[in-house]
């Protein structure tokens, strides 16, 4: 059931931006601006209700193209050489656990989030004698991750 909800989402966002699996960043950004020009509230003067609506749609729009953009492959290898620097040598900053997403800051200012992370295992991390080592073992190339946040912050 908990990789139902993480797969659903993002079954959801494509199915709004009516795209499939295979769609590359570039396509995936065609589409995203082909979107917002036909949704744009600007567009609508006359109408407040449609106006309305299309700033609900403009949101949800921008909102599963920026989660899609950041789980494709395409952007996971374009950052996975600083991501294996940030889990090898920076350490934990902070953690937060919401439903089934693991969030981890590093001291070098990146966070990233791990999706569909079971409790058990997240009750594991928190009580284990390194945390560090054991999200780098155990939780950082084994679960969906997506990057939320890199800080300036010297490490």
């Amino acid at each position: 059931m908990i990789a139902l909800y993480f797969m659903k989402k993002i079954d959801d966002y494509r199915k709004l931006l009516g795209v499939n699996k295979t769609a590359t960043l570039k396509e995936l950004k065609s589409v995203y601006r082909g979107l917002m020009k036909d949704f744009h509230p600007d567009k609508i003067q006359d109408n407040e209700e449609a106006k309305i609506e299309a700033e609900e749609k403009s949101k949800n729009i921008i909102e599963a193209y920026h989660f899609i953009v950041s789980v494709c492959p395409e952007t996971w290898a374009g950052y996975k050489e600083a991501y294996e620097t940030t889990i090898s040598s920076s350490l934990i900053a902070d953690i937060e656990y919401k439903g089934v997403t693991l969030r981890i800051d590093y001291a070098d200012g990146n966070s990233y989030e791990y999706f569909d992370v079971p409790k058990n295992i997240f009750t594991k991390f928190i009580n284990a004698d390194s945390q560090n080592r054991f999200a780098r073992r155990q939780i950082c190339n084994n679960y969906v991750h997506r990057k939320v946040t890199t800080n300036l912050v010297p490490a």
